[in-house]
């Protein structure tokens, strides 16, 4: 990394940021606390690569010298702005540090929806013996899950839904090899639409970038077709989702349920109909972190560190189709 002068406000310490020295061994190396630390104006006007802990503000995307920024975290819509997609800019994230525990959270909400779980809690604290319907109920097994994005979140998710003896369908942005536990793909590169796996599908989960394209990508039309026997399940961004058209699907039964943890206002507003919605489990857009979750963002940014340096196209890379303007 001769010749490079690298600004970065990651809080990594030990074994961590040793190992981040050690990548960038042979560059100027600038840490700062956050970019308004005292002096971090002034590096920036000369540093070539940004490794952030936070998304870029407009004066870090407009520094003159700027070839590569890495942001240390997965969904990069705030970042996607015009002026993130000028000549000589590359802007990377940590996409897939925590896509095996948001592949158990999809499950959980699955899981949760399909026992009906919340009134099965709410039975045992009124020492009641069961609930009404219950002989009615139906597990996951041999039903059918639609995943909405196959990125690392997706790819994670299709191999536990199959592990649950579940028929995977896929949606993605590009045509590509099909992956491990997904039985059929669709693709906007083949001319495919959603509504073939949003019509046979029990569970629609939701695991792709938030970008101009998909902003309200789920409305009243495309939950009508998930119709009243399937659910909803939303791990990627809350404006994904017509919030408004899925609260009166919610009260209409067009859809049998819903599992958020993404809303388009975080946090929820308290006064938000979102929160008495009908079979809506909700939690605040936090999944439980996976055990070494800062050691798999260094081997991201170690590996892109290599890549840059050679050339080759980076990991998690922002592209112009990933713009976002509308939030």
């Amino acid at each position: 990394m001769k010749g490079e002068t690298v600004v970065t406000t990651l809080r990594y310490e030990g074994v961590h940021w040793q190992g981040l020295s050690e990548a960038l061994d042979g560059a100027e190396v600038l840490r700062f606390d956050t970019p308004d630390s005292p002096g971090f104006a002034e590096a920036l006007q000369k540093a070539t690569i940004a490794i952030l802990a936070k998304d870029p503000t407009p004066d870090i995307l407009a520094a003159p010298n700027l070839r590569w920024i890495h942001v240390d975290h997965a969904g990069l819509n705030r970042a996607a702005k015009p002026e993130a997609f000028r000549d000589g800019l590359v802007i990377t994230g940590s996409s897939g540090r925590s896509s095996p525990v948001l592949a158990e959270h999809a499950l959980f909400f699955c899981l949760a929806l399909a026992y009906r779980y919340p009134n099965f809690l709410d039975a045992q604290r009124a020492h009641q013996w069961g609930v009404p319907g219950q002989d009615d109920l139906r597990g996951i097994y041999g039903r059918t899950m639609g995943i909405v994005g196959l990125g690392n979140t997706g790819k994670e998710l299709a191999i536990r839904a199959k592990a649950f003896g579940m028929k995977v369908l896929g949606y993605r942005r590009r045509a590509a090899e099909t992956p491990a536990g997904v039985d059929e793909v669709f693709s906007a590169d083949a001319g495919q639409g959603l509504d073939e796996l949003l019509k046979r599908s029990d569970f629609v989960v939701l695991a792709l970038g938030l970008s101009d394209k998909t902003h309200h990508l789920i409305g009243e039309r495309e939950l009508g077709l998930i119709g009243p026997k399937g659910y909803l399940v939303n791990m990627a961004r809350g404006p994904v989702v017509d919030e408004a058209a899925l609260v009166r699907a919610l009260h209409a039964g067009t859809i049998a349920g819903a599992g958020l943890d993404t809303f388009e206002v975080e946090p929820l507003p308290q006064e938000s109909p979102v929160w008495d919605a009908p079979n809506t489990l909700i939690t605040p857009h936090v999944t439980p972190a996976v055990p070494d979750r800062t050691a798999r963002s260094l081997e991201i940014i170690v590996d892109n560190i290599r890549r840059y340096a050679a050339g080759e196209p980076p990991l998690n890379q922002l592209r112009p189709e990933d713009m976002y303007t509308q939030g």
